[in-house]
């Protein structure tokens, strides 16, 4: 719909919603925030790196010892490698214990490995383990610790801080992507503080403080810290709870508030806190299933809410979050049912555990660090999130094939890698196209509705906004076009993706600048905007510009020409015939040249006019038609109705003047008929002329077409129109001409 700016509500408040964008405040106000804001920023910026240091230095200290160790096929702790040159001879045996001081950890199968106990399963293993790790860390934490072999051999090993170099690259990714999102969370939260960028905040935080906890255990083989071991499973389930409770929250309110929002957002919030209490305290048997099945459930929850909001309103942010949720949840799924396929093969679940998650959650920082930037994405963004998705995909897959068929390593990733390429290849364009949409509009509908637009311009230049605005229409399909009178310095996207606004361009001297068109919800509502679009608008806008000097410079020299030629009929052959009509021999041939002489001044007269008022260019037809029927002794029928006295081009009227001279000539010479009947009407820009005459005419598909029947089409076909003759009865040819949208056929 196009209405008035007040349908905005005044202001930038429907329009200025996306991540980061103005708030509207005065120049004194603005100032002050933004200080106050600046300064949030960078506190906030400063904890997270100083917090990311004082953790890096704790790690580098923890004493350890140059080992890694794997589970073996009967479920046992083996040596993989060491460089120690005590340890490098027992390459491949089995660890049974460690000795330090009065301390003794017994180890009869491979569960210290697992690193964290939110990913275990059973509720009496995860006590275990959390056992385990208290009894390692404080072997660890004596000067010497003996190793005990099953082949009776031992080690006795003096751990050491393995200092900052020592730490592994997978810690110094995760923790530079954990302090990209804290950072991220904190410019949009400090941009625009709102609760919806607060729930965005909480978010990416949390996530940020699980990729902490996974850089963490990746630094450890045996051991994990004493506090990381009791906080681990009880903050990382709440990180998750906390998480899917935001979302659900966030999709209660945005892009749409739902009936009913507080209470839902409430309920889950609740849920949620109960939910982490109980787990993380141990209070309820298979904390680990509950946990899993209430995250599926919210997300479920939250693809419901999207679909209800798109409902309510096609908003094309819906759409996306709906996508976007409908992929995590699967991936989720498929986690989730590779852990529980694996549960009886401890090594099998040991690497979905560690390197399955870890996948997992940085797929899902990706997908928080790509939600800001959805309404300016750009091709490499896009492509990175496709990336992240099919790399997640074939990870899982990888290791449920291995875990539920027992394929070999370098069979399922073969397998995995060739089912996720496939997947990728066939849905790559299918999943562009949903999130960015096509245009509908040609290229060639685009450039005939370019120039169609650029001649009503000249002709009418108050319309540019209008006219502008229906092209827009059709080229982006949008549920809403606005035309407000606050003025826009550039074209731009607002309104996360959901919005773009267009400053009116001036493409006419007349024309008063100012103004803006806004355009919302693009393909109905089922996608976002995004900056290839306002490149394109930007292209459309120039490319009218030029269409419109264009049009100017080429009528400026018809119009040049034409008075040249009319002056040159005028004084050249106007003479002549004048002389010639004094000199006739005859009465007859004085009439004759005097008509032809008439026939040329109308000709010079329409030659030098720019244009032709239609009323006018009616009454010269009608008398000229009437003057050559007379005198060949025809009757004129005479009929001539409109709905708008348009102004004619000179194509216009010089190709409608010699349509009809050449339709009489033929029903005078060929037809030699007695009436002719003419009939004009134009109702809604629609012209339709008849000429029908009762001459002896017959069968005229039959007609070869010379220069007269032939010049006739050409005319009516270069105003874009169509021509049809048919006999009529009792006698006679009757032609009928028919040009739809006349104004813009000059």
């Amino acid at each position: 719909m196009t209405g008035p700016n007040s349908s905005l509500g005044g202001g930038d408040s429907l329009l200025e919603s996306t991540f980061g964008e103005r708030l509207g405040l005065s120049a004194g106000v603005s100032t002050r925030w933004m200080g106050w804001r600046l300064r949030m920023l960078v506190v906030s910026a400063l904890i997270g790196c100083v917090g990311l240091f004082l953790l890096t230095r704790e790690m580098a200290s923890v004493p350890t010892v140059d080992a890694q160790w794997r589970a073996d096929a009967a479920g046992r702790i083996a040596l993989a490698r060491s460089n120690d040159p005590l340890l490098a001879p027992l390459t491949g045996q089995v660890l049974t214990g460690l000795r330090a001081g009065t301390r003794e950890v017994s180890l009869p199968d491979a569960l210290p490995l697992q690193r964290s106990a939110r990913w275990l399963i059973d509720d009496g293993e995860r006590t275990r383990l959390q056992g385990l790790h208290r009894q390692i860390d404080a072997a660890f934490a004596e000067p010497a610790v003996r190793f005990v072999f099953a082949d009776g051999r031992g080690v006795e090993l003096h751990p050491m801080p393995r200092g900052f170099a020592g730490l592994p690259v997978t810690y110094w990714v995760l923790c530079a992507v954990a302090l990209l999102l804290h950072l991220v969370a904190m410019v949009v939260l400090m941009a625009k503080p709102n609760g919806r960028n607060l729930l965005y905040a909480l978010m990416s935080l949390a996530q940020a403080g699980n990729l902490v906890f996974i850089a963490v255990e990746s630094t450890l083989d045996l051991r994990l810290p004493g506090l990381f071991a009791r906080f681990d499973m009880p903050l990382r389930v709440a990180f998750d709870l906390f998480t899917a409770a935001a979302i659900v929250n966030a999709a209660c309110f945005h892009p749409r508030r739902l009936p009913g929002a507080g209470a839902m957002a409430l309920a889950a919030w609740i849920i949620a806190a109960l939910l982490a209490l109980l787990v993380g305290s141990g209070s309820i048997e298979r904390g680990w299933w509950w946990t899993q099945l209430a995250i599926v459930a919210y997300g479920l929850m939250m693809v419901s809410l999207m679909s209800w909001s798109y409902q309510v309103e096609p908003h094309p942010f819906a759409t996306v979050l709906r996508r976007f949720g409908i992929v995590t949840i699967g991936t989720w799924l498929l986690l989730t049912f590779s852990l529980a396929a694996a549960v009886r093969n401890p090594g099998v679940h040991q690497n979905i555990a560690s390197i399955g998650s870890m996948i997992w959650y940085v797929f899902f920082a990706s997908l928080l660090l790509l939600v800001p930037f959805l309404s300016r994405s750009q091709q490499i963004m896009r492509e990175f999130s496709l990336l992240a998705a099919v790399s997640t995909v074939a990870t899982s897959l990888d290791l449920l094939f291995v875990a539920v068929f027992s394929l070999g390593q370098f069979a399922s990733l073969t397998l995995s890698l060739f089912v996720s390429l496939a997947v990728y290849s066939g849905a790559r364009q299918w999943i562009l196209d949903q999130l960015l949409g096509s245009s509908m509009l040609t290229t060639e509908r685009m450039f005939e509705q370019l120039y169609r637009i650029a001649r009503e311009v000249e002709a009418h230049p108050e319309r540019t906004a209008t006219l502008l605005s229906q092209l827009l229409r059709e080229l982006f399909e949008p549920m809403e076009v606005v035309l407000v009178e606050r003025s826009t310095a550039q074209t731009r996207v607002s309104g996360d993706g959901s919005t773009l606004m267009i400053p009116v361009p001036r493409l006419s001297d007349s024309e008063s600048p100012g103004g803006s068109i806004v355009i919302r919800f693009a393909q109905r509502g089922r996608r976002l905007f995004t900056s290839e679009d306002v490149r394109l608008t930007e292209r459309i806008v120039e490319q009218l510009r030029r269409a419109v000097a264009f049009d100017k410079a080429v009528e400026q020299g018809r119009s040049e020409e034409r008075a040249r030629l009319a002056q040159d009929l005028h004084d050249d052959i106007g003479a002549r015939l004048l002389t010639l009509m004094y000199k006739a021999q005859s009465p007859e041939m004085e009439e004759y040249v005097r008509h032809t002489l008439q026939d040329l001044k109308t000709l010079t007269r329409g030659l030098a006019a720019p244009n032709h008022r239609l009323s006018h260019a009616a009454a010269e037809w009608k008398a000229d038609l009437t003057q050559r029927l007379t005198a060949a002794h025809v009757e004129l029928g005479w009929s001539f109705e409109f709905d708008q006295d348009i102004l004619l081009t000179v194509v216009q009227w010089s190709a409608l003047t010699r349509v009809l001279r050449e339709l009489v000539s033929n029903a005078i010479a060929h037809a030699h008929a007695t009436r002719v009947d003419v009939a004009f009407e134009l109702h809604h820009d629609r012209l339709d002329l008849h000429v029908t005459d009762n001459g002896t005419g017959r069968n005229p598909r039959a007609w070869s077409h010379g220069l007269g029947l032939g010049g006739v089409r050409k005319r009516v076909k270069q105003l874009g129109g169509e021509v049809e003759w048919r006999e009529v009865s009792p006698q006679g040819i009757g032609c009928r001409v028919t040009i739809r949208d006349l104004s813009a056929r000059g």
